[in-house]
């Protein structure tokens, strides 16, 4: 059982993928969803996270833990200065590249996220039959994973732009896409990133 448990992203790498997703779609321009955006972040305040995690631990160790949860809150900001960083930059290429995903596709995307019919996985594999087709059309001269990541939050950008009203939607399918299928180039690129100045980042 615990080999089937550690298969899947645990619960402080979907934080930092929830922060990512967030983070790229605060910093793209000309959006349509700002008021739905700031709904979805009083909903997942990162530090209140933190705070639980730290409370928890204070309940079974007493003090003997606050030392190491203060010293963890301290990796973790750092953590979440790193993920903000990538997905600000993340964010300015995809505003470069967004003219390129035809309005269209990104239509019928939100037509399909209207389903209700539709399951969570059904949504994940319209995600990703739209990111295949959109990655037909990119430059083959980036990086894939970094195109793959890029995409995947310009599609769910686009169809928030489209239909504000699924922005919740469009992002917890999101944060399932890349946990399942990009979950270890986002921490491994984090944990290049965190050894190196940001101004390094080829994201441009």
């Amino acid at each position: 059982m615990e080999s089937e448990v550690t298969n899947g992203p645990g619960l402080r790498d979907e934080r930092i993928t929830n922060l990512l997703v967030f983070g790229f779609l605060q910093n793209c321009s000309n959006c349509n969803f700002h008021e739905e955006l700031e709904a979805l972040g009083q909903d997942m305040p990162m530090r209140a996270y933190l705070q639980e995690d730290c409370d928890d631990e204070l309940q079974t160790d007493g003090n003997r833990a606050s030392l190491s949860c203060m010293e963890r809150i301290e990796a973790d900001s750092e953590s979440q200065e790193v993920i903000q960083n990538i997905a600000r930059c993340l964010a300015q290429l995809g505003d470069q590249m967004e003219h390129s995903v035809h309005p269209r596709l990104v239509n019928h995307l939100a037509l399909q996220f209207m389903n209700v019919n539709l399951s969570e996985e059904d949504r994940r594999q319209c995600l990703a039959a739209a990111l295949q087709q959109v990655m037909q059309t990119f430059p083959k001269d980036m990086e894939k994973e970094k195109t793959t990541l890029m995409l995947t939050m310009l599609l769910a950008k686009k169809v928030a732009d489209h239909t504000p009203s699924l922005l919740r939607d469009v992002f917890r399918t999101t944060v399932n896409f890349i946990n399942q299928d990009l979950l270890t180039y986002v921490m491994n690129l984090a944990r290049d990133v965190r050894t190196s100045a940001v101004s390094r980042l080829a994201f441009r």
